[in-house]
Parts: C-alpha cells; structure tokens; sequence
C-alpha cells in the first residue's frame, strides 16, 4: 500500500532533516540528503523513523543516486 501523498510531505528524515521520497517498489522511505543517504521501513503502512535501528540502513551512493533519478530528484544529486 502507498504511503498517503500528505503524510510524505510533513516527514522529513530525522537524522539530516531532509525531505523524503516513497520508493513503491521496495516500500521504503529514502531521505534525498546525499550525505547520510538513509533509507528507513514501513510496516503495517507506518513508517519507521528510527536511526540506529534495524529499520534503517544507509545506501551505497550508486544506490541512492538511482533512487533519485527515478523519482526525477537530479536537484539532489
């Protein structure tokens, strides 16, 4: 299920600040900040915004850069 389009847009990542954006097809939330490169679970359509948890990892740069362009966000890279 996709994360409601409103609640995307008052989550930020809590680590950079960051805005996020929905990847649909792992069903993550993926901070557009280059320098932690966080991408964060959603379980039961709730999103898990803990840091250092296991609902938690930061991506490799090749990674995250796709991420990016395939949510058209090449102003963050």
């Amino acid at each position: 299920m996709a994360i409601q389009e409103d609640l995307l847009e008052i989550l930020v990542c809590p680590l950079s600040k960051a805005e996020l954006v929905y990847d649909e097809e792992a069903e993550k939330l993926i901070s557009t900040d280059k320098a932690t490169r966080r991408r964060y679970s959603i379980e039961n359509d709730i999103p898990i915004m803990l840091v250092d948890d296991e609902h938690s990892e930061q991506l490799t740069e090749d990674e995250w850069a796709a991420i990016m362009r395939a949510h058209e966000r090449e102003d963050v890279l």
